[in-house]
């Protein structure tokens, strides 16, 4: 396995483990874990994309993290914008 394999794989597990963990109500759709997981594997994935020049796979990635970090800064008490 090569190290960008090793970069897909880990964003893959991170982005079905926070799935997998909301489902199985372990994470609230609101927490604080789901939406770092879901930060980091989205962010991981879309660098992936890059290196493979995949653009819509970037684009989608990209989005879905962007807006795991905006749920993340506007949480209240949690990184905060107010």
């Amino acid at each position: 396995m090569t190290l960008i394999d090793f970069f897909g794989f880990s964003g893959m597990i991170l982005l079905l483990s926070a799935f997998l963990l909301n489902q199985v109500n372990y994470f609230a759709n609101n927490s604080v874990a789901y939406h770092v997981f879901n930060l980091l594997g989205a962010y991981i994935l879309t660098y992936y994309a890059f290196v493979l020049g995949n653009t819509p796979f970037i684009i989608l990635e990209f989005v879905w993290g962007s807006f795991s970090l905006y749920k993340l800064v506007t949480r209240k008490g949690i990184l905060s914008l107010e």
